[in-house]
């Protein structure tokens, strides 16, 4: 089976209170999924049509874990905190 990637790219931020809500319940939800970061900040070099955004880099075992911890009352939970502070990009992608 085939390791997935959540990659979320933040377009915006328009309210930095609830983004810090989103992120302490949505580090412990994905990580208790079995979640594991590799990756976030904003770019260190870009490239072609790249973008400088924050960029999240999250692994996880399978696309079927992914949507579980997404689709979670934990995650979601997370995602009612935020409540549109953030305009982002979220993919989930299998690994090679």
């Amino acid at each position: 089976m085939a390791k997935a990637y959540w990659v979320g790219a933040y377009r915006s931020v328009s309210n930095p209170d609830a983004l810090a809500a989103y992120a302490k319940l949505a580090g412990p939800a994905i990580t208790a999924g079995g979640g594991r970061f590799l990756a976030r900040g904003v770019p260190s070099q870009i490239y072609e049509a790249g973008l400088d955004q924050r960029t999240v880099l999250i692994e996880f075992d399978s696309v079927e874990h992914a949507r579980t911890v997404h689709d979670s009352p934990a995650y979601q939970e997370a995602l009612a905190a935020l409540a549109g502070g953030a305009e982002r990009d979220i993919r989930i992608i299998e690994g090679v």
